[in-house]
């Protein structure tokens, strides 16, 4: 579109249901880790559509193999065998070492099946009202069983009753875990966000991970989880829960999976494999073959240009630019995350940053009212980071001194 045109976009459509809180501008057309929006102006994006756009914009690699899919097949059915179904599966058993895979359309989705599998794990065994384990600050999705799952009032407000069947417990406190779950034989689960996501960027630590595996061996529970946001190589590892050394028995992942193109799965180990039988569960539009050639190129691609250790080395370069900018700046709490999942928390609520700092030609989200989040493409460069520093930094001083 000719940038000398202005195009004026509304707050709201009057057509469109009014369930996001949009910034007014549209965006065009993207180019690795930058887009472009109607009027031109130019953006650099440090959100990657929330953790999902895994190979930037208009990948070289992702885009021509892309093509190549839609001229042959887009969808069938679950109806038939679908060979990519098969390649994408056997590559994330590959790099999870877990077993089977179902495939759905989004974290959502995967999320939704993952409870399912909890639930008929316990019916199974003869508990007839199942209980999983959730925690405080989670977010899951928005359907009404994993709203119910969420750890959130804001969302949840309006939509009772809510499911039941869920304990909650607070992050990275095993005796409360085993305070809350004591003498209650009807626990089937723990379910827990590797790192929170809409929660405020709040990792799980390492050893707190270790505690509820072991816990979860000793009750004969499954430990599902949740890799939707934090998965697919953005902390540096395939998944965030390795970085401890566990291995999980349900795993959702989503987002990153494909590029961009709408994903999900839900990958289990022996525990939970055969839980489904045929008629369980199933899903329309999920593992069709469009999807699962996204999911194939994305892994296939991030093997051969080593993002992995790109989340790593670009992830700690930007985390340490942003301490050395803030340092001793009241007002902030903390920088936390790890890869390229970043959250910097603030002591004060911070959503205008969003709007401001796209006004400044940079894209953010503020998470839980005070956490900034940065989840860019995994090809950002070290100097890019430094641009988002250099963008955000006296946005953040100008917006502590104002509310100083």
């Amino acid at each position: 579109m000719n940038a000398a045109i202005p195009v004026l976009v509304q707050a709201a459509s009057p057509h469109v249901m009014n369930t996001y809180g949009r910034l007014p501008l549209a965006l065009s057309h993207g180019q690795g880790c930058r887009v472009w929006d109607v009027n031109g102006k130019a953006y650099l994006d440090a959100l990657g559509g929330i953790a999902v756009n895994t190979l930037g914009h208009n990948h070289a690699k992702l885009v021509p193999a892309l093509q190549d899919q839609i001229s042959k097949l887009i969808h069938t059915s679950n109806y038939y065998h679908i060979p990519l179904q098969e390649a994408l599966a056997a590559k994330l058993v590959e790099l999870s070492g877990m077993t089977n895979v179902f495939f759905c359309s989004t974290g959502l989705e995967a999320n939704e099946a993952a409870i399912k599998l909890a639930r008929k794990f316990g019916h199974d065994k003869g508990i007839d009202r199942p209980e999983i384990v959730v925690y405080e600050k989670a977010f899951h999705g928005r359907s009404i069983a994993t709203l119910s799952a969420t750890g959130n009032p804001k969302v949840q407000a309006g939509f009772g009753p809510l499911v039941e069947g869920f304990v909650r417990v607070p992050v990275n406190d095993i005796e409360s875990l085993r305070s809350a779950t004591a003498g209650n034989p009807n626990v089937v689960a723990v379910f827990l966000e590797a790192i929170q996501g809409e929660g405020g960027v709040n990792p799980m630590a390492p050893e707190y991970l270790q505690q509820v595996r072991q816990l979860c061996d000793e009750r004969d529970w499954l430990l599902m989880i949740d890799e939707v946001q934090c998965g697919m190589g953005r902390t540096g590892k395939w998944f965030a829960h390795q970085w401890a050394g566990i291995k999980p028995d349900v795993m959702p992942l989503a987002k990153g999976l494909g590029s961009g193109v709408p994903i999900g799965a839900v990958v289990a180990g022996p525990k939970a494999a055969h839980i489904f039988a045929p008629g369980n569960h199933g899903s329309t539009f999920g593992g069709n073959p469009l999807a699962m050639r996204a999911g194939v190129e994305t892994i296939r691609i991030m093997e051969e240009d080593g993002l992995l250790a790109n989340a790593v080395t670009v992830g700690e370069h930007l985390k340490a630019a942003l301490a050395h900018e803030f340092q001793g700046l009241p007002g902030l709490k903390e920088i936390r995350g790890r890869g390229l999942m970043l959250g910097v928390e603030l002591s004060v609520p911070c959503g205008e940053l969003v709007g401001r700092a796209a006004d400044q030609g940079l894209l953010i989200s503020v998470t839980a009212d005070s956490v900034i989040r940065m989840v860019p493409s995994l090809i950002m460069t070290r100097a890019e980071a430094d641009e988002v520093v250099g963008i955000l930094a006296p946005l953040v001083k100008q917006l502590l001194k104002e509310k100083a």
